[in-house]
């Protein structure tokens, strides 16, 4: 029998960063090339920690544009075009503000092609941001019509970008998938960064999992973590994650005058991250605004990591009664979210982590990740995971 012509889907963001939507992006790349897809990923610039797991995927194919910084423009634009019109896409699949921008400014120029957007936020502020940003935010807003479809990852993203007046019949959420195989408790791991970092088997270690950015907002955490390092000497601290080097020089200032000292840990970005989360008794999220679908709070409840979060996009909605909610901005309320934590891992140990995990394996939806290119879950009710065809296949989310 002849088999079904390949789909041409094209994937279009900056770079392959160690953030959300990009591993988002590598792991339903890696999924859909194993059906009927033939996938590229197109970046603006070379490089990044994810580049490397993509490209040991086999059938993805990855094409850099070779973009030189912000101002190489028209270059640039030419070679994407070039590109594109090369690859004739049926999809073209775009990540995030500026590529969903060029995304749309293209789509005249490809007839044939449906336009697919990826928006993974929800109440950013965009007063912490310069000019450039809050710009494409704008433009995005109105270039949003001519999407094809819009694919939000959370319930919150979806409601903040039908309030900015994104069209409603295109907007649908698909909550992001976590592997469940690569995330899953790692003994080996815990026990090496323990080490590495000098965290006790006795201590406790929290742990704060996010770039230097101020949506993550760690000064809120570094205040509640140094009203909890006066009540609990067997509680130490850990963030994981790197930014630009003035914005980490600032927050090291600020938990220097906390007092936080040697109790605290600036671990950077990290490669194996089941073993991060494996190594933390508690994962915090402690973002003021802008989140979507936080991928760190599914990723640590899958390696049965209990979380405590802010009430900041679907967070609340992941953890369930398995973690702790608590006000953005408020490090009084944050520390006492930890604290409750703390007490409910003593009395119920490892079952509290257990249940985590269970909760990440909860079946819950079944669609299309790609409705435009005819993908489709046909996964019934006996089906692991939030079935969200994020990773071209059923996973838990």
């Amino acid at each position: 029998m002849q088999q079904p012509a390949r789909v041409r889907l094209c994937f279009l963001l900056r770079r392959l960063e160690a953030g959300g939507a990009e591993r988002q992006l590598v792991t339903l790349a890696q999924g859909l090339a194993q059906r009927q897809f033939a996938v590229t990923v197109v970046t603006y610039y070379p490089g990044g920690p994810l580049a490397a797991l993509l490209h040991r995927a086999p059938g993805v194919r990855h094409v850099c544009l070779g973009k030189r910084g912000r101002w190489d423009t028209i270059p640039f634009l030419a070679r994407l075009l070039r590109t594109l019109r090369r690859l004739r896409p049926q999809v073209l699949h775009s990540y995030l503000d500026s590529a969903n921008i060029l995304a749309a400014l293209a789509k005249p120029l490809l007839p044939g092609t449906r336009i697919v957007w990826g928006v993974r936020a929800s109440n950013m502020d965009w007063r912490r941001y310069d000019w450039l940003q809050r710009c494409l935010a704008q433009l995005e807003r109105r270039l949003a019509p001519q999407a094809d479809l819009i694919i939000a990852n959370s319930q919150a993203g979806k409601a903040h970008y039908l309030a900015r007046g994104y069209p409603a019949d295109r907007l649908i959420v698909i909550p992001n998938g976590i592997d469940t195989d690569r995330f899953r408790p790692d003994p080996a791991g815990r026990a090496r960064l323990r080490a590495a970092w000098r965290v006790g088997a006795e201590e406790r270690l929290i742990g704060l999992v996010a770039r230097l950015d101020p949506m993550k907002d760690h000064p809120t955490f570094l205040r509640a973590a140094a009203q909890l390092a006066c009540e609990r000497l067997d509680v130490r601290f850990v963030c994981v994650g790197g930014g630009p080097a003035s914005y980490r020089a600032q927050l090291q200032t600020l938990a220097t005058a906390l007092g936080l000292g040697a109790r605290l840990v600036w671990a950077g970005e990290q490669a194996e991250m089941a073993a991060v989360y494996s190594a933390l008794d508690v994962a915090c999220l402690s973002s003021a605004f802008g989140e979507g679908f936080p991928n760190v709070v599914g990723e640590a409840m899958a390696c049965e990591v209990p979380c405590v979060v802010t009430d900041v996009g679907d967070a609340a909605l992941i953890v369930g009664d398995t973690g702790a909610v608590v006000p953005p901005g408020d490090p009084a309320a944050l520390a006492a979210g930890l604290r409750d934590m703390l007490r409910r891992i003593d009395a119920a140990g490892a079952a509290l982590g257990a249940r985590a995990r269970a909760r990440t394996w909860r079946p819950r939806w079944t669609w299309s990740s790609v409705p435009a290119a005819g993908c489709r879950c046909s996964a019934g009710p006996s089906a692991v995971g939030w079935c969200t065809s994020t990773a071209g296949r059923c996973s838990s989310s």
